[in-house]
Order: structure tokens, then C-alpha cells, then sequence
């Protein structure tokens, strides 16, 4: 039985990285983005996205944060290294402010004059969230990892307000898409009479995120070897 809740789940996935990609590909006319940051849920992401998409569709990038541990960002390399003899495009994108200095977490405490906490993690948005401006990415975003990522869905838009914060599920993600290229007659260059917000920050090139393991439970990585079994 847990075999078949994995599978499905898995096929779930698979649905929602082949939308969000070709998504991106009709709106913002670049591959898909995988954030990586070398942990379970990023190796997860990736392995799906190799098994369902073409290398030329998506690319992966990983935020140097200036925290991680020495030993995850020499994982980070081996993997990227690995990927790119695969064809696949890896990216580590280092922050600088306006006038060229380099961005850490450091200076970031040293500009706010506090660490950062769990109201206010603003090393996120600035290390995080900046590295991918005007792209459709997918993340490793879990329900399942905290009370404060309950209540969303697979695919959404970046907000920095929760009142801004829309979240969608596949099957609407797709029905809306499909139907916005009916009503332009397939063509996303002509004005349409209608939109869903999803629809209209896509065709804006706003900040997109598909969250394509969103539904997957902790327990899951414990049976992971059933993975085509």
C-alpha cells in the first residue's frame, strides 16, 4: 500500500514540475528554476525533475548563503558537477550590494543591527528570494515541515504581505492555463479578455514558485527505495 501512496505521489510531481516547466517556457521564455540548497528535499527535487523533464528545461541554482557548513557546500559542488556532465545548467549565485561589496549573513546583521529570528527572517528575502527576480522556480517547499507551511499549495506567487500570498493546485494551475492560450488562440504575445492573477503575474513575468513535493510527508524518505519497484 505504501508503495502505491508513493507512486502516486510521485506522478504528482511529475504533473507539476511538466506544467510549471512548460509554463515557463510559454511566459517567461526560460527554463524552469530548482532551488537547491543540498539537503534531502533539493536532492528530491532535482531526481524528479532529471526523470520527467529535458536537462535544456529547467536548471538548477543554489543561493550561497555564507552559513551552510563547510561539508554541505562541498556536497553542493559534487552534485553540480555531476549534473552539469549530464548537460544540466548549475548555477551558485554569490550576493553584492548596489556598490559591489560582498553580501553575508554578517553584513546582513551588521546593517539591521539584529540577528535574524522567526518573525523577522530577513536573510531570506535578501539571499534567498533575490537570486531569482522575474523567473518561475519550483522550491522543496513541505506542508509537512512546519505548522507555518500548512495551508498552501502547489503552485503560488511570491507576496511579502500574507494578504498577497494566493496559493493554487495543479489541476487549477493547468485548467487556467489552458484555457488563457485558448482564448489567445495559443498565442501569449495578444491581449486577453481574461486572466486568472495567476495567469496575468505569469504574463507579467512576476515571481512564480511550484512547490512540486508539497503534499509528500516525512515518512516518505524512509520508504524511498521503493521508488520504481
Amino acid at each position: 500500500m505504501i508503495s502505491y501512496i508513493l507512486e502516486d505521489k510521485i506522478k504528482e510531481s511529475y504533473k507539476a514540475l511538466k506544467l510549471a516547466a512548460e509554463m515557463s517556457k510559454t511566459y517567461y521564455e526560460k527554463p524552469l528554476i530548482l532551488t537547491y540548497s543540498g539537503g534531502k528535499d533539493s536532492d528530491v527535487l532535482v531526481q524528479l525533475a532529471i526523470e520527467c523533464l529535458d536537462v535544456k528545461d529547467f536548471e538548477v541554482l543554489n543561493s550561497h548563503t555564507t552559513v551552510d557548513a563547510p561539508e554541505t557546500v562541498y556536497y553542493i559542488r559534487d552534485r553540480f558537477k555531476e549534473w552539469e556532465e549530464m548537460g544540466i545548467k548549475c548555477t551558485i549565485h554569490y550576493h553584492h550590494y548596489p556598490d559591489g561589496r560582498p553580501m553575508t549573513m554578517w553584513s546582513l546583521i551588521e546593517d539591521k543591527q539584529i540577528p535574524p529570528t522567526r518573525i523577522q527572517r530577513y536573510c531570506c528575502a535578501k539571499l534567498k528570494e533575490a537570486s531569482t527576480p522575474n523567473r518561475f522556480v519550483a522550491t522543496g517547499v513541505r506542508a509537512a515541515e512546519s505548522i507555518n507551511r500548512r495551508g498552501r499549495d502547489t503552485f503560488s506567487f511570491r507576496g511579502t504581505r500574507r494578504e498577497e500570498r494566493h496559493f493554487y493546485s495543479t489541476e487549477h494551475a493547468e485548467e487556467v492555463f489552458r484555457e488563457s492560450l485558448e482564448k489567445t488562440e495559443g498565442g501569449v504575445k495578444n491581449d486577453s479578455p481574461w486572466d486568472c492573477l495567476l495567469i496575468a503575474k505569469a504574463k507579467a513575468n512576476n515571481d512564480l514558485i511550484v512547490n512540486p513535493i508539497y503534499l509528500w510527508g516525512t515518512r516518505m524518505y524512509g520508504i524511498s527505495s521503493m521508488i520504481g519497484k
